[in-house]
């Protein structure tokens, strides 16, 4: 999709309330199934957000209430990718500190002669 086209398309939807946006995703998603050559990937936490999202809409919960799980959903999966990537490089400098000991002579500690 080009980007003239993806701008135009996020004007209109951020023009609609929720409630008709989520009409625009039904229609999208139907889209995707007959036409699609490849569906649209998502992360991992992101399908689990989305049905959370879908599970919530089919049992009619209020949009409102929807909006304010979704924003919450959000801040934690934010919260999540953060610290998976701090742990990722914390993995990454140990690796690296570990590589560094190799490239070093082995160190002999003297032990002290028994009496």
């Amino acid at each position: 999709m080009n980007d003239l086209l993806r701008d135009r398309l996020l004007r209109k939807l951020e023009a609609l309330p929720e409630e008709k946006a989520y009409l625009v995703l039904d229609y999208v998603e139907f889209l995707e199934s007959k036409y699609a050559e490849r569906p649209a990937g998502a992360a991992p936490f992101q399908k689990v957000a989305e049905t959370l999202e879908d599970t919530m809409r089919a049992g009619r919960v209020p949009v409102s209430i929807i909006k304010g799980t979704m924003d919450a959903v959000g801040k934690a999966g934010k919260f999540l990718e953060r610290f998976a990537a701090a742990g990722k490089a914390a993995v990454e400098e140990a690796a690296k500190k570990a590589d560094e000991k190799q490239g070093e002579p082995a160190k002999v500690e003297e032990t002290p002669p028994s009496a």
